[in-house]
């Protein structure tokens, strides 16, 4: 009821957002849509759609969607020399929405249609949560830079990617526990934990915050609480309130027992091949010889860097002590990921990243530099995706 309200005082922001978030999508689609082979001098594949359609990882969700992990479906069906295994990487909830678009349109325009609308909503629920907690000074425009920057997630947000849902369901979880609804949080979660595998950082992120701010004593006297079994009330009390965030964690093992069922492995996600990119000692994306990176020209991830622990820094000295907390929980996982694609792993923080730097970016100085980059974040998307993509040979496995 108070999010159909604020809807209904909003609706021609909304409608901006719309506009907005579609309006790229189609700009960013219309070169391929119209097979041109060069754009502002950048060759292009002359394969249409196809090129979006094949960007990476999408198809292998659809390979989920149609064999639902099943080994001997996917040996049969998918043209791709992986394991089966190595699907356990990939989460449930993102193919089985495409499978159940595939009843409507074939699997690789539900891929499509579902990170484009989950995109949408996610800005939706991000103008809504700005607004709702007053965290934005414009939170329309803030949103508008949501949706456009930075470039990796325009990418992702219009090829097929599960980020977009994860986004959705990670502001909606934080819009629910910053309301202290923590049964719509812990489900909304629960969906981001079906979704992605980082989703249980919102789980920790909520535990720390909570434990945090039940208790008015020092650390030292909360820590002595939790081992004096003479005094566990005041947890027993919290952990009644806010039980139903156990949803998170319970999604991850219902996504293990799955797995044990498919694969006779509760662990199949770990054992998935080179798709766990986390490494000891941190910060082996500068090692060049790590699998996963290959080249020595990463100045681009110190920027990453500077950036998240700034946010980081500026969320807790605005004393949004939730939101920062968790952006140190994921700033401190991705220094231990060994991956050249550090930006796309770094998204999940976006939100409150441009939350903690919002006096900046409304300024009307930013204002005019956003709309001078505009053209290289467009050229860099169409320049990306017309190269990052799967060779597919026959298309019937995937429609």
């Amino acid at each position: 009821m108070i999010v159909m309200k604020a809807i209904q005082k909003s609706w021609r922001d909304l409608l901006i957002i719309c506009l907005v978030s579609l309006g790229a999508t189609a700009l960013i689609w219309l070169p391929f849509f119209l097979r041109l082979t060069s754009f502002w001098k950048i060759s292009l594949p002359a394969e249409g759609m196809a090129t979006i359609m094949k960007n990476f990882d999408g198809l292998y969700y659809v390979v989920i969607a149609k064999s639902l992990y099943n080994p001997e479906i996917i040996k049969n069906l998918v043209p791709f020399n992986l394991p089966a295994i190595y699907y356990a990487a990939h989460f449930p909830l993102y193919p089985l929405l495409i499978k159940i678009g595939g009843l409507v349109v074939n699997h690789t325009w539900s891929m499509l249609s579902i990170s484009v609308i989950a995109s949408l909503l996610s800005a939706i629920v991000f103008y809504l949560f700005l607004k709702e907690f007053k965290l934005s000074k414009d939170p329309l425009w803030l949103t508008i830079i949501y949706l456009l920057f930075p470039a990796r997630w325009l990418i992702v947000r219009s090829v097929g990617s599960p980020e977009s849902l994860f986004m959705l369901f990670l502001l909606t979880s934080f819009y629910y526990f910053k309301k202290k609804n923590y049964l719509f949080a812990g489900g909304f979660g629960a969906l981001a934990q079906l979704t992605k595998p980082p989703g249980i950082l919102l789980f920790v992120a909520y535990a720390i915050y909570l434990f945090w701010q039940e208790s008015k004593e020092t650390w030292f006297t909360r820590l002595a609480q939790v081992f004096r079994l003479s005094r566990p009330t005041w947890l027993a009390q919290l952990t009644k309130k806010v039980y139903p965030l156990l949803l998170i964690p319970l999604a991850s093992i219902g996504v293990c027992l799955y797995y044990l069922y498919i694969y006779g492995d509760f662990f199949a996600y770990f054992h998935s091949g080179d798709n766990i990119h986390l490494f000891w000692p941190p910060l082996q994306v500068f090692n060049a010889a790590a699998a996963w990176v290959g080249t020595y020209w990463l100045e681009e991830v110190i920027y990453v860097y500077l950036l998240g622990i700034l946010g980081v820094i500026y969320l807790f000295k605005q004393k949004r002590y939730d939101l920062g907390i968790f952006a140190a929980i994921f700033y401190y996982t991705i220094l231990f990921i060994s991956h050249r694609d550090i930006s796309r792993y770094s998204l999940p923080m976006l939100p409150f990243i441009l939350i903690a730097f919002d006096k900046f970016l409304v300024r009307k100085e930013f204002k005019i530099a956003f709309a001078v980059i505009l053209l290289p974040i467009y050229l860099y998307v169409i320049n990306f995706i017309a190269g990052n993509t799967l060779a597919i040979a026959d298309w019937a496995p995937f429609l």
